[in-house]
């Protein structure tokens, strides 16, 4: 108990450490309050959005898109991967193309998907679909082309059919792989949603600071600032404490 107290105390001295030394720049003025607003000021701006419903509706509506985006990009990602690592034919045809173009940052996409999709919802999602998938889809290829020769030479033995092999055998085999893309996939997919409605969106966490920016409400654009790394941090967290219990199961 005690060493948990500690370990949470160490973790959370640098952040009280820049609090206190962003408290001290602001009441100094080293910079005027239009730039660098105190840390009350933030927090009274992200109580009055959250009482007055507009951070809860931003907020909805960014993780609504996260949770449609992400779930295509990393299944379709999974799709591919297991694909790609089982069909030495895939790989021969798709894997220099699939190495070329996970090397290009997700935003660079963004000029041409905005004149394919404009710039509504489903253009959203698929940016973040994309983020998704390249890392989903790169964990499981590694994930299965590591899983032992064993296992394929007894399912070749039973005659297990395909469906019952890829989810009983396979996937459970390259699980630890696979949980660490999904974590990768999430946080890049919600780092690129943020990019993306700060840059064209008419809703959502990312374009409540970029309005917030141009009315030079500062407190409100850090209040987002803030909102952002704490839900990117939680998605981690969470996909990080499922990683940790399904290898503790796989293990015992």
């Amino acid at each position: 108990m005690t060493s948990n107290l500690s370990r949470i105390g160490f973790g959370l001295a640098p952040l009280v450490a820049l609090l206190l030394l962003w408290q001290a720049a602001s009441a100094a003025g080293l910079f005027p309050p239009q730039v660098l607003v105190a840390p009350a000021d933030v927090v009274a701006a992200l109580l009055a959005m959250w009482r007055n419903g507009e951070l809860v509706a931003h907020l909805s509506i960014s993780l609504t898109r996260l949770l449609i985006g992400f779930g295509l990009g990393a299944a379709a990602g999974l799709a591919f991967g297991t694909a790609l690592a089982l069909s030495r034919l895939a790989e021969a045809l798709f894997g220099p193309l699939f190495q070329a173009l996970r090397q290009v940052p997700v935003l660079a996409f963004l000029p041409m998907l905005v004149l394919l999709l404009g710039i509504e919802e489903r253009f959203k999602i698929v940016v973040v679909a994309i983020a998704a998938f390249f890392p989903v889809a790169l964990a499981a290829f590694d994930g299965v082309r590591g899983v032992p020769r064993s296992h394929f030479e007894v399912a070749k033995l039973y005659r297990t059919p395909l469906l019952p092999f890829l989810g009983r055998i396979l996937l459970p085999a390259a699980t630890p792989p696979v949980l660490t893309g999904l974590r990768i996939g999430l946080t890049r997919a919600w780092l690129v949603l943020i990019a993306c409605e700060l840059l064209a969106a008419g809703s959502g966490i990312g374009q409540m600071m970029e309005m917030a920016r141009q009315l030079f409400r500062i407190d409100v654009v850090l209040a987002g600032v803030f909102v952002s790394g704490l839900i990117g941090f939680l998605l981690d967290r969470g996909v990080k404490l499922i990683e940790r219990r399904t290898l503790r199961w796989k293990a015992a």
